[in-house]
């Protein structure tokens, strides 16, 4: 059994592909697991907690076996993978903006204050960063993460959100001001000194 499991783990990514791709259920298993953290890495980031990040990884790797065969190799399976995982939390944005009431944004001009960072007195933990994060309206975390992780322009966040460029950099630097807000009110130690 232990020799089955070694064989297993040094399987490379394509080899665990070809196999999925020829119908193996212990393959499809296994590429489950092994991208399993990944994936959720990705998907927590786009959403409210961790019950919506399982239900986007699920859907995204039922994605994946459905289109395995789309899978050319000539990419590391990581990023296609990643990728469909991007477009699944995009979908569920779509999916659950429909449903819910838009967040009323109020208008605001930011003063030269409000854009300066924070002085950054904490190191923040993973759990610290996506507890911000959380506290971020959906359509302000889609934006930061499409732009400022991913890399995505401007104008492919209005695409892919159906909204105006202009509509996500305002998103964005509003994203931004409340981070900033946040991380001063829960992680400035010269205001915790004084409490």
């Amino acid at each position: 059994m232990g020799r089955r499991k070694e064989d297993e783990q040094a399987l490379s990514d394509m080899d665990l592909v070809r196999r999925v791709s020829d119908g193996e259920p212990r393959a499809r298993e296994l590429l489950y697991k092994r991208f399993f953290s990944f994936a959720m890495s990705i998907c927590i980031r786009y959403t409210k907690d961790q019950y919506e990040a399982m239900e986007i990884v699920n859907d995204s790797f039922m994605k994946v076996l459905g289109n395995i065969s789309e899978y050319e190799g000539s990419n590391p399976f990581r990023a296609w993978y990643g990728r469909i995982l991007i477009n699944s939390a995009v979908d569920n944005y779509r999916k659950n903006s429909r449903r819910q009431a838009t967040i009323q944004q109020l208008n605001y001009q930011e003063s030269p204050e409000e854009m300066e960072d924070p002085p950054v007195h904490a190191e923040l933990s993973a759990n610290d960063i996506l507890s911000l994060f959380s506290h971020l309206p959906e359509n302000y975390r889609m934006i930061f993460n499409l732009y400022e992780i991913e890399g995505y322009s401007h104008e492919e966040i209005g695409k892919m959100l159906d909204i105006t460029a202009s509509a996500s950099r305002t998103n964005l630097s509003r994203a931004k001001k409340l981070l900033r807000e946040l991380y001063k009110r829960n992680f400035n130690p010269e205001k915790r000194s004084h409490e």
